[in-house]
């Protein structure tokens, strides 16, 4: 017998006695092929999807092979919406596996760890199946299992009251990442006629938004790495960035042709190990050298003039940064722009950052030399972190506005160039109501809903809910201060019914009213479309046992037939909520809930996404009859589309005829006709003053900005009151070293993990078991004068209160500055049904004080469930709660919540545990109270009390705009 290379005597023994398999070779007869051709198959081939076979992984040498049907679907995992295939049992009807969906023009079937590991979520042995019932005090822990009909029945009538009775801002729908487009959900609230909407923005990513959108009107970034000379990161897109898997792919296409990547990040993250420069700048400091970098391209002639000229409204910027100048000359607008940041030298960004000088030089000629071809991206990092972070993607857009490369190939893209929409059969007209709890007055230009300040509003009587909606967020656990969300949910005279729609138990979850279960990823239907790269396309979400069930011509009417327990889907869920409210129809609800094919009868998933992909989808009809395929069976089959291979400059596109009827040019440029001027013209929900504007001699698409340009004076922050920001500058930050007490650091708790994704990761198996601690990162040069080694239990006290955590001694983060990753710290008390994949067990005290006090009593550890996997939970640590001890700091301009804290860090006091949090909720209202005075609130003179140039999500009926006296 052949002897087994590097095979140890013992398993030699038993493969020969056959105790176990012959792992080395088949057994005598040999392996029989079950593709055509001479080489392995990456993925199987579409026309095979129906009937699949291959080797079983760990049965392969006895020949064993199992059969599926393979479904194609999107993974829920982060906000890119990568493809999955669903590998569905052809014996057991069970999805085995998920593996990435090769025509997905995004993902291009590679996934990261968090699209296989799809599968522990929907086989989690502590999802919630059936809809729950408190009975108890809120919070209590005490539950009963009810039937859907009764939950429809009360949140449905709590509702129409509230209707009836004009309480329209008492409906709140609060979201996370939804996965999918807020047109659907936009649509059912419109119907309803209430502004309940409600996002986790302004946690996340509000202050990134609104720096572009001052700059270009669209609020996002869509930069065309695979073509780029240079990358320029504020974060780490490598490891865990916005469309992280999408834009990781295209960024290593970059460096593997010679592109250069330039990092700015205070801690070598993956992404800052891959670069060519890494910039480890001291937090709120990454302005300061993106505009050094700006005054460097200007003083050395790298900038590109033609599109200065062309595509920025420098005559605004002359007239009014340079009053005494002529405003019809390029030459001295440029010359203002040198003086305006000739203070910005690499000298004066090294002393703020960190970074040395010859660093900042040599990366500023990288960039100015691969122009136009500089794609940028910059999402929460910086500009979540500090006060005045927009300033951070503001500066980053200026980088591209100098470069010429805003919008051109292998520069950044606005996102809504390479975003897909849909739109209906039947649009419901804008709700005619403003919800101040959303968009209070303090806050005018905020670029999204102040969620996270909802306690505070609340407990200030400001308003109060009646029902409370919360999906896919935890804010409880997710935002700062959660022990006050706490304190606001669990008072009823504050929210009257709080209905968690979750797969799974969360911490905001446990406050409930009612827990109804909403299906996983591929547990639902959906259509997302994201701005992974310079092209557009769109992907299917679907229910993959459901298309199952269809393909082998089971009858199957609702989603819930097909999945476990009694889980709903999303969109079956909103209609069947809408008939509960108008059953007779009397509000003129219902009518937005019936059948586009057949009026008068209740819509169904197969009506709503059967329309769309006929009549929505530019070319998809055509693409389907090639195949002899109905536009949603082709959708059905293939799960994605690419709608446009690439798009660049858009802005250049000359108006049509019909498009200029009526249009006059005005002074500035501007192409205006009646409607414009009088009521304004709708585009990518700005309210527009022009329908275009003359570049060259010609009438052009432009940018949804007010000068359909892109702006380097902004008006907009000059007309409400912020006329010192009214230029691209740098703000000091809150964290500011001029702002620190003797001793205190930086603590940045933005870094997210590759591995996990906030609430949605917790009940995977594979996922903790690869991430389940999240230590405190501090730099030897602050360690030692502390007497801190690595392992040793610190406490970090914040404004608030503190947490104690373990810490990790290392010099892969900039001194002065201490990380502590958002992911972990996940928890359950004893009356809890959390898992115990992530979750600690918690004991939760208050004192008379209003102080709390979380102790963790034991970490994750092994439990007898319906998955034997569970006994095998070897890790002890879930990590530590940091949230809990931060204040809210809503920066008065974006109405971003700014994560950085300035911390004490000291070795652990007597009697302090690993894990242990404290917080006082006085304390938090003090600081509330002192961001909130920093603001300069609306609104102007006349009323208006939001910029209508502005987007604003679930955008209300342009009255409402204006303050009603």
């Amino acid at each position: 017998m052949r002897k087994e290379p590097g095979r140890s005597f013992i398993e030699r023994a038993a493969t020969r006695l056959r105790i176990i398999p012959n792992v080395d070779q088949p057994e005598a007869g040999g392996i029989e092929r079950l593709s055509s051709g001479p080489t392995l198959t990456n993925y199987p081939p579409p026309e095979k999807w129906d009937d699949w076979t291959e080797y079983e992984a760990r049965g392969w040498t006895r020949k064993q092979k199992k059969s599926y049907q393979i479904v194609p679907t999107i993974c829920f995992n982060c906000e890119a919406a990568c493809g999955l295939l669903a590998y569905v049992d052809r014996e057991s009807g069970e999805v085995r596996k998920f593996e990435g969906h090769p025509l997905h023009p995004g993902s291009r079937g590679r996934n990261c760890a968090k699209g296989p590991a799809t599968i522990n979520q929907i086989q989690d042995p502590n999802r919630i199946l059936y809809p729950m019932k408190r009975k108890g005090p809120r919070g209590s822990g005490e539950w009963e299992r009810v039937g859907w009909e009764e939950a429809l029945e009360d949140i449905g009538g709590r509702i129409r009251r509230a209707i009836r009775e004009d309480r329209r801002t008492e409906i709140m729908y609060h979201v996370g990442r939804p996965g999918f487009e807020h047109q659907h959900m936009e649509r059912v609230f419109r119907a309803w006629g209430v502004d309940a909407h409600n996002s986790h923005t302004n946690v996340c990513s509000s202050s990134g938004r609104f720096g572009y959108q001052i700059v270009g009107g669209f609020d996002r970034p869509s930069p065309d790495y695979a073509n780029a000379r240079a990358i320029v990161l504020v974060s780490a897109h490598l490891e865990s960035g916005h469309y992280f898997n999408p834009h990781a792919q295209r960024i290593i296409e970059s460096k593997m042709k010679g592109g250069k990547l330039i990092v700015l990040d205070p801690r070598l993250s993956n992404s800052a190990a891959m670069a060519d420069y890494w910039l480890p700048t001291r937090p709120g400091s990454e302005a300061a050298v993106l505009l050094a970098m700006v005054n460097v391209i200007l003083q050395e002639g790298l900038y590109d003039g033609k599109f200065l000229h062309d595509w920025t409204n420098w005559r605004e910027y002359l007239k009014n940064r340079w009053p005494g100048r002529d405003p019809d000359s390029f030459e001295e607008f440029i010359e203002g722009l040198k003086e305006e940041y000739a203070r910005f030298t690499p000298e004066y960004a090294e002393a703020e950052s960190g970074v040395p000088a010859e660093r900042i030089l040599e990366a500023a000629r990288v960039i100015g030399e691969a122009a136009p071809a500089v794609a940028a991206h910059t999402w929460r990092a910086a500009c979540a972190g500090n006060l005045g972070g927009w300033a951070v993607s503001r500066a980053l857009a200026f980088l591209n506005v100098v470069t010429g490369s805003w919008g051109r190939k292998g520069g950044t893209n606005p996102n809504g160039w390479n975003k897909w929409l849909p739109r209906f059969w039947e649009e419901a007209p804008p709700q005619k109501v403003w919800n101040e709890l959303t968009y209070p007055l303090e806050y005018p230009l905020a670029a999204n809903e102040m969620s996270f300040l909802l306690p505070h509003f609340l407990m200030e009587g400001r308003g109060r809910l009646e029902v409370y909606f919360s999906r896919v967020v935890n804010p409880v656990w997710t935002y700062p201060d959660g022990f006050s969300w706490i304190e606001a949910l669990t008072n009823e005279e504050y929210i009257g019914c709080h209905v968690a729609l979750t797969p799974t138990w969360n911490e905001t979850a446990y406050f409930a009213d009612y827990v109804l279960p909403l299906g996983h990823g591929p547990e639902r239907h959906d259509v997302m479309s994201q701005e992974t790269h310079s092209g557009v396309w769109l992907s299917f979400r679907q229910p993959v046992l459901r298309e199952a069930a269809r393909r082998r011509g089971e009858d199957v009417k609702y989603t819930y037939e097909t999945n476990p327990g009694e889980v709903w889907e999303d969109d079956e869920f909103w209609i069947e909520l809408s008939w509960r409210i108008d059953p007779d129809g009397s509000l003129g609800i219902r009518r937005h809930f019936e059948s586009p094919y057949e009026p008068g009868r209740k819509l169904t998933t197969e009506d709503y996404y059967r329309w769309i992909f006929e009549n929505v989808v530019p070319g998809l009809p055509e693409r389907a009859a090639e195949e002899g395929l109905t536009p949603l069976e082709y959708m059905r089959r293939y799960g994605a589309f690419e709608v446009k291979r690439e798009v660049y400059e858009r802005n250049m596109r000359e108006l049509a005829a019909e498009e200029l009827e009526g249009a006059r040019v005005e002074e500035d440029g501007t192409i205006t006709n009646e409607k414009s001027r009088t009521e304004g013209v709708l585009r990518a929900n700005r309210l527009m003053p022009h329908v275009g504007v003359m570049v060259d001699g010609k009438a052009r698409e432009g940018f949804p900005t007010t000068s359909g340009k892109l702006e380097i004076w902004s008006p907009t922050l000059a007309a409400w009151g912020w006329e010192e920001y009214a230029t691209p500058g740098y703000i000091k930050s809150h964290v500011h070293p001029e702002n620190l007490e003797e001793g205190q650091l930086v603590l940045n708790a933005t870094f997210r993990l590759p591995t996990l994704i906030h609430t949605r990761s917790g009940n995977s198996k594979w996922l903790n078991e690869i991430s389940n601690k999240n230590p405190l990162w501090i730099n030897p040069d602050d360690a030692g004068p502390r007497g801190i080694e690595t392992g040793d239990l610190v406490r970090v006290t914040t404004e608030i209160g503190y947490f104690v955590n373990h810490a990790w001694v290392t010099e892969s983060i900039a001194p002065g500055v201490v990380a502590c990753s958002h992911h972990l710290g996940r928890w359950r008390r004893k009356e809890d049904r959390a898992d115990r994949w992530s979750n600690s067990l918690v004991d939760i005290t208050r004192d008379e004080n209003g102080g709390w006090r979380l102790r963790q009593i034991e970490g994750p550890g092994p439990y007898e469930s319906s998955d034997p996997d569970t006994e095998r939970i070897f890790w002890s640590d879930g990590g530590v709660h940091q949230n809990l001890t931060f204040p809210v700091h809503p920066d008065p301009i974006s109405g971003m919540h700014c994560w950085h804290q300035a911390v004490f860090v000291e070795k652990a006091h007597p009697g302090d545990r690993y894990g242990d949090v404290y917080v006082d909720t006085n304390k938090s209202r003090e600081v509330y109270r002192r961001w909130l005075s920093m603001t300069r609130p609306g609104p102007l003179e006349n009323g208006l009390r939001r910029p209508p140039v502005f987007d604003r999500p679930y955008r209300p009926d342009e009255e409402c705009f204006y303050v009603r006296r």
